[in-house]
């Protein structure tokens, strides 16, 4: 009898970059169809944050993972390549993705109208007068 164990069909590094495509996609789907029904900045400002959500999580990050992009770490002393590459990419990759999910998530908040808007002052004016009654008028 053999103590045969077949390799695992992936493991999480494999698995990762996959998952990282598939999660930038999946939010630019996501807000697009959500865009189809929102006002036309918030479905822009929604669009933008996702495709910048999705350029990091498809483009970039897997870079990554796959080892093509070094990672930036400040007490690293030896880069394969140059410091100030790593560092631009370490940037390029922040900027992106704080930029992304800032707007995805105010044209989310957007689209919940949960930035209140303000009511006009004539109709604020008309909601306060109220009707006096005559003197010969019940006010059953």
């Amino acid at each position: 009898m053999s103590n045969f164990i077949p390799p695992p069909l992936s493991s999480i590094e494999a698995v990762r970059p996959v998952f990282l495509i598939v999660m930038g996609v999946f939010m630019l789907l996501i807000a697009w169809r959500l865009a189809k029904s929102a006002g036309l900045w918030t479905a822009r400002v929604m669009v933008f944050g996702a495709l910048m959500l999705a350029i990091g999580y498809a483009v970039i990050l897997p870079l990554y993972e796959a080892g093509i992009v070094e990672r930036y770490a400040p007490e690293k002393r030896h880069y394969h390549g140059s410091e100030a590459v790593a560092l631009g990419w370490h940037a390029v990759k922040i900027v992106v993705m704080n930029i992304g999910w800032l707007a995805f998530g105010t044209g989310l908040a957007m689209h919940a109208r949960i930035f209140g808007e303000p009511a006009p002052r004539a109709a604020a004016r008309q909601a306060v007068q109220t009707r006096t009654l005559a003197p010969h008028e019940s006010a059953a």
